[in-house]
């Protein structure tokens, strides 16, 4: 525990005033800063001019947390509670904490024309999921341009379409607010029940599901198919992250449909066209986003379960969406096929996947459902309620989609605490998490193997 020893603090202390620097790994680094971010929110949306009534310090904390880490759970409508203010106070968290502090961070470093030091540099590499450190200002500046990009079309487009419903600015606020919580995977909303009015609209369902999409599949992956633009030039792990996403939402838009379309309480009542929209847009807003067009405290269990796992995989890697990611899922995938058909090497798209990522994939599988277990555990003794709306709601925030079972607002606190700190979890990611809180020692003993029996 040296650590925390006075003299310890003490030293380090002087070492940091002296020198300006805070010896703590990238993770600490990433952890501390989307505190920062989250303590700003709850003071900015505390005070008066944020809210047409006044809320709790708790509630004002639980939507910032919520907004910082890209979710969309709210214990209040932000619609109706929050001021103008509190609403722009509240998308700007989303986006910041969307595309990272660190990346503005970058950006900001580059465009002062400042060298990053090995510290910076490390940090970077931690946020942007890289392993070179001459990517850094490339996807630092192509998370930037892209997301502003995509937003800005996409906020043209909704204006436009929405403009002979309300006027022109209001068209252009809420065609605005939506882009950048629609990219950013967070699923707040300023209609009454998220985009329920909007579930036959084709051009609206169309520009929100694209939207969730492209944020989703990741940064690196719209930067290759930006510059190569052919197929056969792409990276294998583009190639791997387009047609899973692919495979995915088909997948989970044909099974809800399937199991829904005679449910007189959600696809029932629908046309054809409109049943289609609302199977498509629910399997792709799973995917950690959290819009919703239809009732989805009324799907049936088989439907729920299929959402369940579309959040629990969620988006790519260097995205806005959060999951235990579409790569780490396909590299599990080859692995039980190359130990069943007793094949040497993991392969994907002919290429060898190393032993460090098939590890990573596994530690992180097993931490996140180790974080699902605890949750949902805890959540059985603060609350008595259906165990399947339980399960819904911690995969929900740990995989930060922001969808609810219209369960959120009516939680206890202990469970509404518990949600925070699965947000902030599944945020900065299970690994990341548990490389935060210990410090990574690394033995010179190697130690002799022995057999040990498994399955």
């Amino acid at each position: 525990m040296r650590n925390w020893h006075p003299l310890y603090t003490y030293q380090s202390y002087k070492r940091i005033k002296r020198t300006g620097l805070l010896r703590a790994s990238p993770p600490v680094v990433l952890a501390a800063g989307f505190l920062g971010l989250i303590v700003l929110g709850t003071a900015l949306l505390s005070i008066p001019a944020a809210t047409h009534q006044p809320i709790s310090l708790f509630n004002a904390f639980f939507m910032a947390t919520s907004a910082v880490t890209v979710t969309g759970l709210a214990v209040i409508d932000p619609a109706t509670v929050l001021t103008p203010f509190g609403q722009i106070t509240l998308i700007t968290l989303v986006q910041l904490g969307g595309l990272g502090f660190v990346t503005f961070a970058v950006v900001s470093a580059i465009t002062l024309g400042r060298r990053m030091s090995l510290t910076h540099q490390a940090l970077a590499l931690e946020a942007l999921n890289q392993t070179s450190v001459s990517k850094i200002q490339h996807n630092a500046f192509l998370v930037f341009r892209t997301s502003l990009a995509i937003e800005a079309i996409a906020a043209v487009i909704l204006t436009l379409w929405w403009w002979g419903d309300y006027p022109f600015i209001t068209a252009l606020y809420r065609a605005i607010f939506h882009a950048i919580a629609a990219f950013n995977n967070a699923g707040f909303s300023l209609f009454p029940s998220s985009l329920a009015k909007f579930v036959d609209d084709p051009v609206t369902i169309i520009v929100i599901s694209s939207l969730i999409i492209l944020g989703g599949i990741g940064f690196t992956v719209l930067g290759d198919v930006r510059h190569k633009k052919a197929w056969s030039r792409l990276l294998p792990y583009t190639k791997l992250i387009l047609l899973s996403t692919l495979v995915l939402n088909l997948a989970g838009f044909f099974a809800i449909w399937a199991m829904e379309f005679t449910n007189a309480n959600t696809l029932g009542a629908l046309s054809i066209q409109g049943q289609a929209l609302a199977a498509w847009m629910q399997s792709v807003t799973s995917r950690t986003a959290g819009f919703t067009t239809i009732d989805i405290t009324q799907l049936r269990d088989s439907s729920t379960l299929v959402v369940i796992l579309l959040m629990f995989i969620g988006g790519g890697s260097l995205s806005t969406a959060s999951g235990i990611k579409i790569g780490t899922f396909i590299v599990l995938l080859a692995a039980v096929y190359s130990y069943i058909f007793h094949k040497k090497e993991v392969v994907l798209f002919k290429r060898s996947i190393s032993p460090e990522t098939v590890q990573k994939s596994l530690a992180l599988l097993l931490v996140t459902t180790a974080l699902a277990f605890g949750g949902v555990l805890l959540m059985t003794i603060f609350e008595d309620i259906p165990f399947i709306s339980i399960l819904f709601e911690v995969v929900a925030a740990l995989s930060t989609t922001g969808l609810s079972r219209d369960l959120t607002p009516h939680l206890s606190w202990p469970s509404q605490t518990l949600l925070t700190v699965l947000m902030f979890a599944g945020r900065l990611g299970p690994l990341t998490l548990v490389y935060s809180l210990a410090t990574q020692k690394r033995s010179r003993i190697r130690y002799p193997e022995a057999d040990f029996q498994v399955g």
